[in-house]
């Protein structure tokens, strides 16, 4: 176990992570050369295009140090805020962390909240000045701002490009020397934390675990925790660039195991595995269970596909554990799924996945948060959605989910900030200066309001140099109105939507002029209304496609013109009332995007 160290990589978004993680493999020649590529880790197609992590990678390498080899388990982690969960499984199968600082950026809000994830968790961190060999890069103002957040000394800190490789050959050294060897006791009973799982449609779930205690060999007898289940490990082994068997995993290693799993609801992330004959008394206490904070609605485009759905959704989940999913119907839109979400990067990148992956092609309603809505009678109720809301009669009061954020940006764009988080309702909870301009915010804001374009917004008024992240706090009272769209006199109740009664009407008003853009003209006037109760508060009309009927009548007297027009007045009326609006996709991607 004295030549074990697991280690993750953190950082921020775009701060170097990978291309880090592509220089030690390259060192330790866990890589061939042909097989050489940025960011060799992050193996989808979407990582590569968007240049992001979604999923936390493990790898294992081989390093010598005074003639002693040591075994290095590498988990390289995303570093946007939807995929925090990832970061917090990772760091919870680690004994140490490299944290990555971009010199030419400096120290981001999720730099921080990483940090102090990996402390929590009692990590020994090495910091690692990323990006020197640019031109903007400023290492020794950076150095100061790691130094006085970690309380370290300056030569503690590693300067490095992981693009050319420069001083990157040390880090391996530091790690051996730095981070702990993982404790447990070899002799135990076996105790292993599931921290991932993929599912392999020719082999079932494949589980990757972190042995605590006791050591896992190929053909025991294992059963997992929570669901007490019992399987045979027809193979175990480590995580090479592919899976690599081997015949034991020993205490304090990674690997991953293959039993023949079917059914992806038999593994949990955050399960213990242990042996049926010699069994551990308690199961490791794992990572904490995940909240999801944006719930939208998927449904199947074609009606009959609802069960494969529900199945690709099964084999997803196991994948993205951060996701949650239970069915719902919709009147407009049939049976589907009501799912939860941790950020709207999370929702776009789970619907892009669905289809790639599994060739499913879904219709994702509006997204919005959970509220808690106390009746008259006394009871609470957890509203995800506009058409579970009870009778505004029945109504004692609302509350929702409220966040403190944490923006850190440059001085220059302090005014814009505010006024924008002052737009969504938020309040300044605290303001210091990290060097003479750099600042950070501390906002208590409603999750609503930022669940819409406030990222996208952030980032435009800072030009792209904000960095925010949040977490929850709690619930508050809230003066909440639900809104909904009229197509045609009918309440379509996908485009409905829960929101403050101050931003009601300016709301209705935009939904309707941008449905009149994207709803394609039919034969008849199709009013678009939003109301909320009973009260219109906005109204556009798309005009219907007419033909010509007067054409024929050259001349002549008008009344003969008036009565062809009657005519065709009277069959739009008649249409117009058996008539049904199918709503574009483009629609409900539409109103996600309104300012």
């Amino acid at each position: 176990m004295n030549e074990i160290r697991n280690f993750c990589i953190i950082a921020h978004i775009d701060h170097g992570k990978s291309t880090l993680a592509d220089r030690l493999l390259e060192l330790t020649k866990t890589l061939s050369d042909r097989d050489l590529e940025a960011q060799v880790l992050d193996d989808m197609d979407l990582e590569k295009e968007k240049g992001i992590t979604i999923k936390s990678h493990a790898i294992q390498m081989e390093h010598y140090k005074d003639g002693q080899k040591y075994v290095l388990n590498l988990i390289d982690t995303p570093g946007h805020v939807d995929f925090s969960y990832e970061v917090s499984r990772s760091i919870a199968s680690c004994e140490g962390a490299l944290l990555v600082v971009d010199a030419t950026q400096g120290i981001q809000a999720q730099t921080i909240s990483n940090l102090y994830l990996a402390i929590d968790h009692g990590l020994e961190i090495i910091p690692v000045l990323n990006k020197i060999d640019m031109e903007s890069a400023m290492p020794d103002v950076v150095c100061d701002e790691v130094c006085n957040l970690l309380g370290c000394d300056p030569e503690d800190v590693f300067r490095v490009s992981a693009r050319t490789g420069e001083g990157v050959a040390p880090i391996l050294d530091a790690i051996v020397d730095r981070i702990p060897a993982p404790q447990g006791d070899p002799e135990a009973p076996l105790q292993a934390l599931v921290f991932d799982s993929v599912f392999n449609s020719f082999r079932g779930v494949i589980a990757y675990f972190k042995v605590v205690n006791g050591s896992i060999r190929t053909g025991d007898k294992v059963k997992f925790f929570s669901t007490g289940q019992e399987y045979t490990a027809d193979e175990v082994g480590v995580l090479k660039l592919k899976l690599q068997p081997a015949q034991e995993i020993p205490c304090g290693s990674v690997g991953y195991i293959i039993s023949g799993i079917k059914s992806a609801a038999e593994v949990k992330v955050g399960d213990t595995i242990t042996r049926v004959d010699k069994p551990c008394l308690k199961a490791i206490s794992g990572f904490e269970e995940v909240k999801p904070m944006v719930f939208a609605g998927m449904y199947p485009v074609d009606a009959s596909k609802f069960e494969e759905l529900r199945s690709v959704l099964e084999k997803f989940q196991l994948n993205d554990a951060s996701f949650v999913y239970e069915p719902e119907s919709s009147l407009a839109l049939g049976s589907g799924f009501r799912c939860g979400f941790l950020g709207l990067l999370h929702l776009e990148i789970v619907q892009e996945r669905l289809f790639r992956e599994f060739n499913m092609d879904v219709i994702t309603t509006v997204p919005n948060v959970s509220y808690k809505v106390f009746t008259t009678q006394g009871d609470v109720l957890d509203v995800h959605n506009p058409s579970g809301m009870p009778a505004p009669t029945l109504i004692d009061h609302i509350e929702e989910p409220f966040i403190r954020a944490q923006i850190i940006s440059k001085a220059d764009f302090f005014g814009p900030i505010m006024k924008l988080c002052l737009d969504r309702r938020g309040t300044l909870v605290s303001q210091h200066f990290i060097t003479a301009d750099r600042v950070e915010l501390n906002y208590d804001m409603p999750l609503s309001e930022i669940v819409f374009g406030f990222y996208d917004n952030l980032k435009t008024i800072s030009k792209g140099y904000a960095s925010f992240d949040y977490h929850i706090t709690g619930y508050r009272p809230a003066r909440l109105v639900r809104l909904d769209i009229l197509l045609n006199g009918e309440p379509a109740d996908a485009l409905s939507s829960l929101i403050h009664e101050d931003n009601a009407y300016d709301f209705g008003r935009k939904m309707c002029v941008k449905l009149k853009d994207l709803i394609p003209r039919q034969q008849f006037d199709i009013p678009i209304q939003a109301a909320i109760g009973a009260k219109i508060i906005a109204r556009e009309t798309v005009k219907q496609v007419r033909k010509d009927v007067t054409a024929k009548c050259y001349g002549g007297d008008v009344t003969r013109k008036r009565k062809l027009l009657e005519k065709q007045k009277e069959g739009k009326k008649r249409m117009r009332q058996i008539g049904t609006v199918q709503v574009p996709q483009s629609a409900f991607m539409a109103v996600l995007k309104l300012d």
